[in-house]
């Protein structure tokens, strides 16, 4: 095998004093080679992205290094002036970010911040630095290159964005990229798309590449050796499939464990009752004429009609742009739907003013997607489950107990009340959110992709506490989300959309095992790690 492109040889980076444990990242070490796809999984906290931005050389002030080496080209990184590493960053190591829309400068066009790079590294003319950027462009399989050459990144799609990022890390021929997480955000079949790509830019390139992830189906699909971390410390590497199909640490087969299956699981038998019921519900968007572009109309919900039976969970999927989230926000009359109707326990949710529907809104509540911006950081979490019922007038000594007692119900100590969110994990504020929407005692509870950023053991904890508490409260659940396989884990029938339109719905295990829909079908076979399954001996 030729020399690695990187080696990590017993790095250590400290935490400031006060923190959780004394190290980041405490004496791992592994290499990457030449056309070769490392993958680091751990949870939150377990030191892979710190890992990444020491090797690129992009630590906060707060972490430092205090032991070991990361040996580039048999450079060691942490030896070097800022200076010389900052030459090597863009020219011969480059990184592609989590989160496109944060990496990318919202003033300029997407060509422009490509062409920084040439500029920056080469001598290259004007005319050949846009020559190359094209070239880039049609490189990373994006559409009509001059369009989007002159596109600002909000014209582009979440995928868009992302291959953006790419081609920015591929300008100078790199023979290190690092990958942070750059597809947890993404809609399946997108995720697949890259992931396709990073497989062929593999070769391509020579590169040898670091992926950061935690999720194992993406794992399975592209990666060639694996890391796994926990609490700054390397617990176990190998080849793909030895740690996939035959894990040795306790905490690698907890985290496959986790992972969610690919089959659904045997739904619940249901009653008659229904909780909602949807009539021919339909929103159309006017975007007013600008300077730059003509007006526009946007059906973003075709007529829809579904019933929700008391007790069930409803799994909504669908790609970005579906009309997920527009169902969603009219169902709960953040938006006003076109017209239709939305019955819930005998009342129509569509017609009324906002004001007339204030004491129904106690019948229908949501948890959000992002548990960092759904809490006010501010107030105390027991100052904000009790704000919801306070509101409505309800007895104050009534609105704590009730608080103290959904505490329990989610698995939190009662103490949390009287902490702020930035004290708790993100899967405790989802919990948190979750006691909150309780709170108002509803009958349906709408879960908008509310386990897609967690950890793959916490997303498992998550579920398992939906499930629980449906069934202990006689909840009805409508999950949002754009995993097929999470999904399948928690409900008992899916409907899926496609550009405002249902296109199928059944019982989970009849969608999953003869889908009807070509759309759904599409769906299914962009998951990855279609290959590969949870070893039998970890499954529950």
């Amino acid at each position: 095998m030729s020399d690695p492109v990187l080696s990590v040889r017993n790095l250590t980076i400290d935490l400031p004093r006060g923190g959780d444990r004394p190290h980041a990242v405490q004496g791992i070490s592994f290499d990457i080679h030449p056309n070769e796809i490392v993958c680091v999984v751990g949870e939150s906290g377990s030191g892979k992205s710190v890992t990444a931005f020491g090797t690129m050389g992009l630590l906060p002030k707060a972490l430092r290094p205090s032991g070991g080496q990361i040996l580039f080209e048999g450079q060691d990184l942490l030896a070097m002036s800022r200076r010389a590493h900052a030459k090597l960053r863009g020219r011969k190591m480059a990184m592609v970010f989590q989160e496109p829309m944060t990496a990318l400068n919202p003033c300029f066009t997407v060509g422009n911040q490509i062409d920084e790079i040439f500029a920056a590294h080469t001598k290259l003319s004007a005319a050949q630095r846009k020559a190359k950027t094209l070239a880039l462009l049609e490189e990373v399989r994006l559409p009509e290159p001059a369009r989007i050459y002159a596109s600002f990144p909000h014209q582009l799609s979440g995928g868009q964005r992302q291959r953006i990022v790419i081609a920015m890390a591929l300008a100078m021929d790199p023979k290190l990229l690092i990958a942070d997480e750059p597809t947890t955000a993404l809609d399946v079949t997108t995720q697949a798309q890259i992931l396709s790509m990073f497989k062929t830019l593999k070769s391509t390139h020579s590169a040898g590449i670091l992926f950061v992830t935690h999720d194992f189906d993406v794992v399975a699909e592209i990666a060639d050796r694996v890391v796994v971390m926990q609490k700054g410390v390397m617990v176990e590497q190998g080849t793909v499939d030895q740690v996939l199909n035959h894990p040795q640490h306790p905490y690698t087969r907890k985290l496959i464990a986790a992972v969610p299956r690919k089959q659904p699981d045997q739904a619940a038998p249901l009653g008659t009752q229904v909780a909602l019921s949807v009539v021919e519900l339909e929103k159309t968007y006017h975007v007013a004429r600008t300077l730059t572009a003509p007006a526009r109309t946007v059906h973003a919900l075709h007529p829809t009609s579904f019933e929700v039976r008391k007790g069930e969970t409803l799994g909504i999927v669908g790609e970005s742009g579906s009309g997920k989230t527009t169902l969603v926000r009219c169902l709960i009359r953040l938006q006003d739907p076109d017209s239709g109707a939305i019955w819930i326990d005998g009342r129509n949710f569509a017609l009324g003013s906002r004001q007339s529907l204030r004491s129904a809104r106690k019948d229908i509540q949501i948890v959000f997607q992002d548990p960092y911006g759904s809490l006010n950081p501010r107030r105390t979490v027991g100052a904000q489950l009790v704000g919801g019922p306070l509101n409505f007038g309800e007895d104050p000594k009534v609105a704590w107990a009730r608080a103290r007692e959904l505490m329990q119900v989610v698995q939190l100590e009662e103490d949390a009340l009287y902490r702020y969110p930035a004290q708790f994990s993100g899967g405790q504020r989802q919990r948190i959110c979750i006691a909150r929407a309780l709170m108002m005692q509803p009958k349906i509870l709408i879960a908008d992709e509310a386990v897609s950023a967690l950890d793959v053991s916490v997303q498992k904890e998550v579920l398992n506490l939906l499930r629980k508490i449906k069934t202990e409260m006689g909840l009805t659940i409508l999950f949002i989300t754009h995993d097929l396989r999470v999904a399948s884990q928690i409900s008992d029938h899916l409907i899926v959309m496609q550009k405002g339109q249902v296109v199928e719905r059944g019982p989970v295990a009849e969608v999953f095992g003869n889908p009807s829909s070509a759309y759904t079908r599409q769906l299914m076979a962009a998951m990855p790690g279609k290959g590969w399954d949870v070893p039998a001996d970890l499954r529950a």
